[in-house]
């Protein structure tokens, strides 16, 4: 009987408490608060978080901007120096993936659900956007398992080759669900709901992927091209439908321009300074700021990887700063230029994959690039009659990689990964570089990932080699 009676009063117990969070569950209910996300309330927060990343810190100023010599250090001149730490790289890592592709992965899923194929595109798009820079910058990642977080905590990571081949069918997808005449969309900061240019964007980054695995896998990247074709698609066509996230004023203002208004670390790098100069080019003074002193060069960069004394040195009133354009608190983040789109056209018909005139595309290339800083017209005939500057069809790599790298100012990871790819232009290593005259060529994991995913973590690096700055990633295959 007292066995009994325990039971009875044990299972009242029980349904009290269970009957307590039912009313507390209802009690905490906000009557003015949606219990489903709305898709273009995270359609917004995804694409800021995901291009305040990419344009911001730790991945573009204090990493790739320094390795491909587009910007240098002045002060705290370390990550120059290619000095980093096993949470230098946590930046991409932990936001792409929980603050971009997580909510990516959710419009997908709303968008099943209201039977809206255009946002279920445009989130695949941006979605492949992001899997892209982390395969781009580490190699090995999540994938398959990181679109399903709530069943796998502990993701595998996937092939570089594998992520890509995805992706260029996640893209596929993507084209084939967007529809100018189906559901309108809200929430979309790049091309304001615009579901035509979406189209083009996806196809130009099919075209950027494409390339990515050209020298690995030339046969699949021509397949792509001929499915875009087969498809009747277009791509980026001019500067307007450039893929940009535009910034307003603080404290939505651009990063860069955010971090400028408090400290002063950074200089233009010597490297690109003196390429300007020697092309007579336009830019220099749209990509470099005049020396605050008088300076008998008017524009003065400073060496890459200094020595914190060397580099205060060379005088923080008498070097160059990013200019003015780059540190405005509206100025876009870049993601996928029409310029590019065109070099990218050049090259894949340099390659024989099209039957497109690479030399031809190539100028035009050139003009979009100049263009897209309001050059004129006059200038650019001069800029493009220069031997210097002219296409050389025997190097397609030098001419294209020379002249993307200048038009990708600005854009770390994109140039940066570029430079591997193609190798040109020719750079020299940090002045007191620490990695045996080498410049890196992989982002190191985050060390969240050797303390909480190390299965996968060890697979991944057994598989692609030591997790170092210098282990070449798959596509860089020179």
């Amino acid at each position: 009987m007292k066995l009994k009676y325990i039971t009875i009063l044990s299972g009242a117990v029980l349904l009290s408490i269970t009957s307590c969070k039912k009313e507390l569950a209802r009690t905490n209910i906000n009557p003015n608060g949606s219990e489903v996300a709305q898709p273009d309330y995270l359609l917004t927060a995804a694409t800021k978080a995901s291009s305040d990343t990419y344009w911001g810190v730790a991945n573009n100023m204090d990493a790739s901007l320094l390795f491909v010599q587009y910007w240098s250090k002045i002060q705290y001149t370390d990550p120059d120096r290619y000095i980093f730490t096993n949470s230098s790289f946590e930046d991409l890592w932990s936001t792409g993936y929980s603050k971009g592709i997580v909510n990516f992965n959710q419009i997908i899923k709303l968008a099943d659900s209201q039977s809206n194929p255009n946002y279920k595109g445009v989130a695949l798009v941006l979605r492949s956007w992001v899997f892209s820079l982390l395969a781009d910058s580490y190699g090995n990642v999540p994938y398959k398992q990181a679109t399903n977080i709530d069943q796998y905590l502990t993701p595998a990571y996937d092939s570089q080759k594998d992520v890509y081949f995805a992706l260029l069918d996640d893209l596929k997808a993507a084209q084939a669900a967007l529809d100018p005449s189906g559901k309108a969309i809200a929430g979309d900061l790049i091309y304001s709901n615009s579901i035509a240019s979406w189209k083009k964007f996806a196809n130009s980054l099919r075209l950027r992927i494409a390339l990515r695995i050209a020298d690995r896998e030339p046969s699949k990247a021509k397949q792509v091209l001929d499915d875009i074709k087969a498809e009747g698609g277009s791509y980026i066509s001019t500067n307007a439908e450039t893929a940009q996230f535009v910034y307003l004023s603080s404290p939505n203002q651009n990063p860069v321009s955010n971090l400028f208004d408090t400290r002063d670390d950074y200089r233009i790098s010597k490297t690109i300074v003196d390429q300007l100069f020697a092309l007579n080019d336009p830019r220099l003074p749209i990509y470099a700021a005049k020396t605050q002193d008088a300076t008998p060069q008017t524009y003065v960069g400073l060496p890459n990887g200094l020595l914190v004394g060397d580099a205060s040195n060379y005088g923080f009133t008498k070097t160059s700063k990013p200019g003015t354009y780059f540190r405005a608190p509206s100025a876009p983040a870049v993601i996928l230029s029409y310029a590019e789109s065109l070099f990218d056209r050049a090259e894949v018909a340099a390659r024989g994959f099209t039957a497109e005139d690479a030399g031809a595309l190539y100028q035009q290339a050139v003009t979009a690039a100049l263009t897209q800083y309001s050059v004129s017209s006059a200038d650019i005939t001069t800029y493009l009659a220069q031997n210097s500057v002219k296409y050389d069809a025997s190097n397609y790599k030098k001419s294209i990689g020379n002249q993307k790298w200048l038009a990708l100012f600005g854009q770390g990871l994109e140039g940066w990964t570029e430079w591997r790819r193609l190798d040109y232009p020719v750079l020299q290593p940090a002045v007191a570089g620490t990695l045996s005259g080498k410049i890196p060529v992989r982002f190191i994991y985050p060390g969240s990932e050797q303390s909480l995913n190390k299965t996968s973590y060890s697979a991944a690096v057994a598989s692609q080699g030591a997790d170092l700055l210098t282990t070449k990633l798959w596509f860089d295959v020179n």
